[in-house]
């Protein structure tokens, strides 16, 4: 199996279009050891010449095009290595690249929740729009742990894992989260039993998630905030990053706290904000994290499970 990152930053990327806070411009002006990253999605494959593409970011043609040599195999005129797309939720971010894919000459084949299909389709409706254009074959993702492979990606099962969470401020159902609004995958190669657990979105280490991080060869999970009031310290927002759905890497109960009981899996972390000091490769945090056997995803990073 192979998982290519795409884009590993949050929401904004980075650096972020008009934030000066000291990640993003050290960033610009070149102070920090830095790389600019696109919005978060990855690609999954088993021949590299299929591919899975998991959330749609705004970012997606730029995605494309810099990894054109695994994801365009040119076998006609107008071609694309994206056999279906997979959404974990409805947010801004994982999904306003499905209108960037209007011009495929077929309908895509979308696979969501019921509640992400509700949102895409009500208060963000991405669907409708696409109606006028290429089209959507949308699946119903199961939420009952059920696995199930798509049409044209051999040896891959996947299995939908419902993480707590809300749905974005747009939803009409903002205020009355479901079991559906936030998922991670569960990926398995068949072929060669490779594993991966992919939640770009973790805002809360459930019971249920003890036995996909443990048995993992890789865990490719949240990464957005160091510390939970993040945003207040940068003085960029005032939510802190639980209330926004991500558990904070470092300090009690945090990503890195969690990670440690894994040590012999892989750790990765993707969907990284803009504020983050682990963008400064330089840092202490980022020395932390090394320490602690943990990586930091960047855009085009390939892994081979």
């Amino acid at each position: 199996m192979f998982v290519l990152v795409l884009g590993s930053a949050a929401g904004g990327g980075f650096p972020q279009w008009n934030c000066n806070c000291p990640m993003c411009e050290g960033e610009r002006t070149g102070v920090i050891n830095a790389h600019a990253r696109t919005q978060s999605s990855i690609a999954v494959s088993t021949d590299k010449v299929n591919w899975l593409l998991v959330n749609a970011s705004p970012d997606i043609r730029t995605q494309l095009n810099a990894n054109h040599q695994l994801l365009q195999p040119a076998r006609q005129l107008r071609d694309t290595g994206i056999t279906a797309v997979m959404l974990a939720d409805s947010q801004i971010d994982h999904t306003t690249g499905l209108l960037i894919l209007r011009e495929s000459p077929k309908p895509l084949e979308l696979y969501c929740t019921d509640s992400v299909h509700e949102d895409l389709t009500t208060g963000f409706p991405v669907l409708n729009m696409l109606q006028h254009y290429c089209g959507v074959n949308r699946h119903v993702l199961p939420l009952d742990g059920t696995a199930f492979s798509i049409p044209g990606l051999d040896n891959l099962r996947i299995t939908p894992v419902g993480l707590h969470s809300k749905a974005p401020p747009y939803s009409p159902h903002r205020h009355d989260p479901g079991i559906g609004d936030n998922v991670g995958f569960w990926f398995e190669d068949t072929a060669t039993g490779g594993k991966l657990f992919y939640a770009p979105g973790l805002g809360e280490i459930e019971p249920h998630l003890q036995a996909f991080f443990a048995n993992a060869d890789c865990v490719l999970v949240d990464g957005t905030c160091w510390t939970d009031d993040e945003m207040l310290r940068r003085n960029v927002g005032t939510k802190p990053a639980l209330a926004m759905g991500h558990l904070p890497q470092s300090g009690k109960g945090g990503m890195m706290e969690w990670l440690a009981n894994f040590p012999d899996v892989r750790r990765i972390l993707i969907h990284i904000n803009n504020t983050n000091p682990i963008l400064d490769e330089g840092s202490p945090e980022r020395a932390e994290l090394a320490a602690a056997g943990i990586e930091v995803s960047h855009d085009g990073m390939l892994l081979a499970l």
